[in-house]
């Protein structure tokens, strides 16, 4: 069962497809209509029991807010409905755990998953703090609380050990492909959004691709040929979400460090998605909190199919070009995306003033880029 907090039902489907994403079967939603969460409870005793009687009613096993709760709240919540209660973080991780297939992967979302709950095993077994000793308690030890505390600590920062052993690895491959001249691109977006889908069409890689949120969670590059002796370094990235957990942005730093030392970011737009302007704005504040809003990037409004227009090309009054039209999915305008890269290689026509490289969607040569950046 969904429950959100001042949203209109119909905004509650990307929860339905995050829960669906994770193996769940939606039964019932909610939407609560509040000027400010219940810091008990987030909804309030009212509408805990509408909750209640909801959940009884369908048979419901599981509650999910599409909200993040404090410690405290999820607490409550569970021993007032008497069920498991999950907020939008717990969920979203669960479906990355799902996702995850490398071991880079693996270890950014234990990373996560252990900062998540070291929140709420501080908070709920405060209790144990307050141990003073009794019969067979007295004397040196250490509570339960302080046990979990040092065991994840432990694992923390072999976590944080392995990753740094992984951060040097791409840094290496970072500084070999700068040192051959090969142009660097990423794939951003929002999730499902179809970069796996582009990517596959770019590269034939055959990477799994699915119409189903965070499809990709490992990073994926190969090679792209554009012109004879000329080819780029395309990387497909983790999809991003409004509302993204800034646990799971510093655990995926290493991932994402592909998209802030990449030459030119394709930012891929599902253009037949009413909320693809919300979409939008979610990936480039996401963009924003890595590092990589200043990287040079092109929107790619995919899925032009379903909307029944053609391929095209925008292009500034320079020329240069700042969006793709195109279906990844029936390859309409794929050439035009390939043409636009072919542009890439030639650094004559792309050499702008600082001031012109500040803005979104310009084109350049990773050499001018060089030369712009401070």
């Amino acid at each position: 069962m969904g429950v959100s907090l001042g949203r209109d039902l119909c905004d509650l489907s990307e929860l339905d497809a995050l829960a669906t994403s994770a193996g769940a079967r939606v039964r019932a939603r909610s939407v609560s209509r509040r000027d400010r969460p219940d810091p008990a409870t987030f909804v309030g005793s009212g509408k805990v029991n509408e909750l209640r009687q909801l959940a009884n009613d369908h048979g419901v096993e599981l509650v999910i807010f599409d909200h993040e709760l404090s410690p405290i709240q999820q607490r409550n919540l569970t021993q007032a409905l008497g069920r498991r209660v999950i907020d939008r973080v717990a969920l979203i991780l669960d479906i990355f755990a799902l996702r995850a297939r490398t071991h880079e992967g693996k270890l950014q979302v234990e990373l996560a998953q252990l900062d998540y709950l070291s929140a709420r095993l501080v908070r709920g077994w405060t209790h144990l703090e307050r141990q003073r000793g009794g019969i067979g308690l007295r004397g040196p030890g250490e509570t339960q609380l302080e046990t979990d505390r040092r065991l994840i600590g432990q694992r923390v920062r072999q976590l944080k050990s392995r990753m740094e052993a992984l951060v040097r690895q791409r840094q290496n491959r970072r500084r070999a492909r700068e040192r051959r001249g090969t142009l660097s691109v990423s794939l951003v977006g929002y999730t499902n959004a179809g970069k796996s889908t582009l990517f596959n069409a770019l590269t034939h890689a055959g990477v799994y691709a699915a119409d189903q949120l965070f499809a990709t969670l490992d990073t994926t590059s190969r090679r792209v040929f554009l012109a004879p002796n000329e080819f780029m370094v395309l990387s497909d990235t983790v999809g991003f979400i409004k509302a993204l957990p800034h646990s799971l942005v510093e655990a995926f730093k290493s991932t994402l460090q592909e998209t802030v030392d990449a030459d030119l970011l394709l930012h891929v737009v599902d253009a037949s998605d009413p909320a693809c302007q919300e979409q939008h704005r979610a990936v480039l504040s996401v963009l924003e909190e890595v590092g990589a809003a200043e990287v040079p990037r092109i929107d790619v409004l995919n899925k032009i199919d379903r909307l029944g227009q053609a391929p095209r090309v925008d292009r500034d009054e320079r020329g240069v070009a700042t969006a793709v039209h195109l279906s990844a999915e029936t390859g309409q305008g794929v050439d035009l995306l390939r043409q636009v890269l072919c542009e890439a290689l030639t650094p004559e026509r792309y050499r702008l003033s600082p001031e012109l490289e500040q803005q979104s969607g310009w084109l350049l040569h990773p050499h001018d880029l060089q030369a712009l950046r401070p």
